[in-house]
């Protein structure tokens, strides 16, 4: 089997030692809640699919560089080659711009909370001074009437 090397060009497989699924790239992190079973999947759990796969593919008899080999497994056929750091990079990339749109995403859910609350505290300021103004024409109504009341005593 010939592996199309990116910067050495065509090399034999044996010049390679293979680690396995690409997917090792992908190493979780060790301070995340549930990193047990997490470590637990990137170690033990393995798949064994028939068709495409990416792999992780050492140099060892060359330049020592990490490769990503995308391979059918059925029939050994090499369908693409890439060093494992440019890969590893492109991840890096895409998951901080994933983060940032989280975070965007988080501020715009915030702001949404900040104005619905601050609706619901007019509103209930808007009942509280309301509420006010209704006691007080009662209290004033209540002040007139025992005064009509007392000026009707005098009179009598």
């Amino acid at each position: 089997m010939i592996i199309n090397h990116p910067h050495l060009g065509p090399r034999d497989a044996s010049e390679f030692s293979i680690l396995g699924d690409a997917s090792l790239i992908n190493r979780p992190d060790w301070q995340a809640g549930d990193a047990d079973d997490a470590f637990y999947s990137y170690l033990y759990l393995r798949d064994n699919p028939a068709g495409l796969h990416r792999e992780l593919w050492f140099h060892e008899q060359g330049d020592r560089s990490w490769l990503v080999v995308t391979r059918d497994t059925v029939t050994h056929a090499i369908i693409d080659v890439a060093l494992a750091s440019d890969i590893a990079k492109a991840a890096t990339s895409k998951m901080s711009k994933v983060n940032a749109g989280k975070k965007t995403a988080a501020k715009k859910t915030a702001t949404k909370k900040t104005a619905a609350k601050k609706t619901v505290a007019k509103k209930t300021a808007a009942k509280k001074t309301a509420a006010k103004k209704t006691a007080a024409k009662k209290t004033a109504a209540k002040k007139t009437a025992t005064k009509k009341t007392a000026t009707k005593r005098d009179v009598t």
